[in-house]
């Protein structure tokens, strides 16, 4: 039986955020999981994409595997009876659906934040995994090179990545901006709750490299600093570090202003000090505006940039589609070429053996310099005559009738036994 394309999905859309994280795969652990579905099922080629919103295995088999990866995701995780909370997973067992929605992924359509810019990125990490250990056959090579391609004319012809569409995006954004022209401009961002710590991962991702963070648990701001390589700061000497940056990103819970106009006042400023405010209510006093130097940008106006971005995004999902459609009528075409590949070539060996016979009579008879000449022509006859099967096969593929073409050449040919023959 052919072996079709499928995959397993834990995503954002089913999943509650506390059974994502339980699930969520680093790289040891996906290559892992990858080996033994490997090891104790029938899938062939295989792909594992893991980050914050999702956990998606991707597989080639014969039949329907979702029981025995849950299960060997649950080992893998030590969730014990993960089966029996399969309806967090959306399974699709057909190959367009799970190439359809592989694409989306990728494209950042299917993202918490639409268009997201890194989810890309992370499918070439999964998919640099996969070939890392041989998981990668022909189906996924071919197919992820057209998802990059696919994701190449996104960028270019839409706007679809263009803009940051979500809060902590645009405040990055803004950040890159506000400091372009400071060389080695400092970064201080307080309160690492959901917000600030989506802050930080995507100013890790700019180009500023001069990141502080700081929060009242140290452990936490010491955790995120190593994940995001950023340096870190006790709560305790927030206002000296208040005093060396450039640009302060406030996203800490309070009923009062943190930063007050009185102690913003105290500080020694020398050009300008930009103070981005993430709170609510604010935690950075807007009157503080008032003094020499100080510019506030509050909530709103990070809202109103990440709106803007998202509405084009939003209008631009059709164009998306569209070229996404387009992209995946070329591969299934070239799939269905993959089905007759094994016949062109039983059939290229069948003839090639003749040749050889046939050539292997007379060369005795025939000096270096004719056998060279007997060879060239020969092949190229060869090549003659193969040509037509060829492209005949390759337009019954697009019509659907190529196994009725396979039986005949098989027939005519005797091409199993051929091979059979040409294995021994």
């Amino acid at each position: 039986m052919d072996h079709v394309f499928q995959s397993i999905c834990l995503t954002y859309r089913k999943a509650p955020v506390d059974i994502r994280e339980k699930i969520s795969l680093d790289e040891p652990s996906c290559k892992r999981l990858m080996q033994q579905i490997k090891e104790f099922t029938d899938a062939s080629e295989l792909l594992i994409l893991s980050t914050c919103n999702r956990t998606e295995i991707y597989y080639s088999a014969a039949v329907d595997l979702s029981d025995p990866i849950i299960k060997l995701l649950s080992v893998e995780k030590n969730i014990p009876g993960l089966i029996q909370q399969k309806e967090y997973f959306q399974i699709y067992q057909h190959s367009n659906e799970a190439i359809q929605h592989l694409f989306e992924v990728a494209m950042g359509l299917d993202s918490q934040v639409v268009g997201d810019m890194q989810i890309t990125n992370q499918v070439k990490l999964a998919y640099q995994w996969s070939a890392d250990l041989g998981f990668a056959g022909p189906f996924l090579h071919r197919l992820l090179h057209t998802i990059f391609f696919t994701n190449k004319r996104v960028v270019q012809e839409t706007a679809f990545r263009d803009g940051a569409a979500s809060v902590s995006y645009a405040t990055a954004e803004l950040a890159e901006e506000l400091l372009q022209n400071r060389p080695n401009a400092s970064v201080l961002v307080v309160g690492l709750g959901e917000m600030g710590a989506d802050v930080i991962r995507n100013l890790s991702n700019s180009s500023l490299d001069n990141i502080t963070i700081t929060n009242r648990t140290l452990s936490k701001a010491q955790a995120l600093a190593a994940e995001c390589g950023v340096g870190y700061i006790p709560f305790e000497q927030l206002w000296p570090a208040v005093a060396k940056a450039d640009l302060i990103i406030s996203s800490v819970s309070v009923s009062e202003p943190l930063f007050s106009k009185q102690a913003i006042a105290a500080l020694s400023i020398i050009s300008h000090k930009y103070f981005i405010d993430l709170s609510v209510p604010r935690s950075v006093d807007s009157t503080a505006e008032e003094l020499p130097g100080v510019i506030i940008y509050d909530i709103d106006h990070i809202q109103n940039r990440s709106n803007e971005a998202l509405q084009k995004r939003l209008e631009s999902v059709p164009h998306v589609k569209a070229i996404i459609e387009q992209s995946m009528t070329e591969f299934h075409e070239w799939s269905k070429e993959m089905i007759v590949s094994p016949t062109i070539n039983k059939l290229k060996n069948a003839l090639e053996q003749i040749r050889q016979d046939e050539m292997a009579r007379y060369l005795k008879q025939l000096n270096p310099e004719e056998a060279k000449k007997v060879d060239e022509i020969t092949k190229g006859i060869m090549q003659k005559i193969i040509k037509l099967p060829v492209l005949q096969l390759k337009a019954a593929c697009k019509r659907g009738e190529a196994e009725t073409l396979i039986d005949v050449l098989n027939d005519l040919f005797n091409l199993e036994k051929q091979s059979e023959t040409h294995s021994h």
